[in-house]
């Protein structure tokens, strides 16, 4: 292991990530071994990633991985195959400074949006004022999983904090996981809202409503003031 490293950083993520796996586990943003979660260490030299074919409810200080920014894959204490979501991260960390943790996950209510090919409307004021827009990445061209090339320029934009996959799942940023997880979970609750709007809508003949206006109160009045 690289010895500018520090020990006690790496076990203090290992514990953040095994602790937000079980809470998105136990929500049921994420069952099996899909989806993946991240967190930069303290010196972004380094990334805490759970590795390939294994649970978020089994992830513990043992089985996840420690990955260089380069995307070196350190020597871990088991062999296992590194994550194929591991180069996207990389790409969002290497983009976004601001951005320490990644939480990406097959929640079924936002993947079914975006296995419908809909971009989730931010339909309830949190969403607005937490996400603002979760953009809808596609497949690639093979009609295959989304590469670190087409997800990356997403994120150049500095408003981004989360986007949906089509066919895939949903990425939540943060500052910390639990800031993440917190993104990831909105996406599903506002995706769940939604589709139950548009049901309501439908099945009353109903116009449907307008969604808020994007930015908080105090967004608002600023940007009135400036015109």
């Amino acid at each position: 292991m690289t010895t500018s490293l520090d020990f006690h950083d790496i076990l203090d993520k290992k514990d953040q990530l095994i602790a937000t796996a079980k809470r998105c586990f136990e929500r049921g943003l994420q069952t099996n071994a899909g989806g993946n979660l991240s967190v930069c260490l303290e010196t972004r030299e380094a990334i805490v990633i759970k590795p390939s074919g294994v649970g978020y409810n089994e992830c513990t200080r043992e089985n996840l991985q420690l990955v260089m920014m380069n995307g070196e894959i350190l020597p871990s204490e088991l062999p296992l195959k590194p994550s194929k979501d591991l180069e996207f991260h990389l790409e969002i960390y290497r983009r976004r400074a601001d951005i320490s943790a990644i939480v990406h996950c097959h929640s079924p209510w936002a993947t079914g949006y975006a296995s419908a090919g809909l971009e989730i409307p931010c339909l309830t004021v949190q969403t607005v004022e937490k996400i603002g827009r979760m953009p809808l990445i596609p497949l690639n061209d093979q009609l295959g999983p989304q590469t670190a090339e087409m997800i990356g320029p997403y994120f150049d934009d500095p408003k981004i904090r989360a986007a949906v996959l089509a066919n895939h799942g949903t990425i939540g940023t943060g500052k910390t996981l639990l800031a993440a997880q917190y993104l990831a979970e909105i996406i599903e609750e506002t995706a769940h809202i939604a589709y139950v709007r548009d049901a309501m809508v439908a099945a009353h003949g109903l116009k449907t409503p307008a969604s808020p206006v994007f930015g908080t109160l105090k967004d608002q009045k600023m940007a009135l003031s400036a015109e």
